[in-house]
């Protein structure tokens, strides 16, 4: 029983650290130094600009179908989970948008922060997948995507990443959209790289009904 407590404990500590170092590398890299955005974000925005939609509602639809084909494939916990993780990187962006007195202007160095974007963004999508959860729900798409073509989940981030910064090029300045694919490059790395590397982990404690990840890489 005790073990199991620490395992618990262990496993939504890792989810916890992981939304809060994505709502970091977001807010205080992305946002503050005019990184575009890929994935549900990036389509988000797209419909805001291409038809004045709500990017917030464009997201929800977006996640809501996910959702309950993640609730049919990965079961119930796994839905939990992503709620939690997801509750959580708002929460902590929010609190980081309100409160953080850190500015990281890093607009005359930019390769750098493509690459701390990449690195730290990767890291904390990485953690959240290793420990059984998602962030929302094109992480949701990338983990299906992943399971029934084999392809290694950072490429499929990235190839979703990429397939809608293209559809933003019309938009998006061609030097900003540049750095942002060399940080989502980095990123899908990374988070393969952070997955992979807790797949024996993930067996291990799938065994005692914790629900990890469990996916096959290239």
């Amino acid at each position: 029983m005790m073990r199991r407590a620490l395992q618990l404990s262990k496993r939504y500590s890792m989810i916890l650290f992981g939304a809060c170092l994505l709502a970091f590398a977001y807010y205080h890299i992305n946002f503050q130094n005019h990184l575009s955005e890929g994935g549900f974000v990036g389509l988000g925005l797209l419909a805001k600009y291409a038809f004045d939609l709500p990017p917030a509602m464009v997201m929800l639809l977006l996640d809501i179908p996910l959702f309950l084909v993640a609730w049919l494939v990965r079961g119930r916990q796994f839905i939990w989970d992503t709620i939690f993780a997801s509750l959580a990187f708002t929460g902590f962006y929010d609190l980081f948008e309100r409160f953080s007195p850190i500015v990281m202007d890093m607009s005359r160095m930019m390769p750098l922060a493509s690459v701390l974007s990449g690195v730290l963004t990767g890291l904390g999508t990485g953690l959240v997948l290793r420990y059984g959860a998602a962030t929302g729900g094109d992480d949701i798409f990338s983990l299906l995507i992943s399971k029934y073509t084999g392809l290694s989940i950072g490429t499929v981030f990235l190839l979703l990443d990429v397939i809608v910064l293209c559809m933003s090029f019309w938009f998006v300045p061609m030097k900003e959209m540049m750095y942002t694919i060399l940080a989502v490059v980095i990123s899908s790395q990374v988070i393969t790289w952070t997955v992979h590397r807790g797949a024996g982990m993930a067996v291990m404690e799938e065994e005692h009904g914790h629900g990890n990840v469990s996916m096959t890489h290239r």
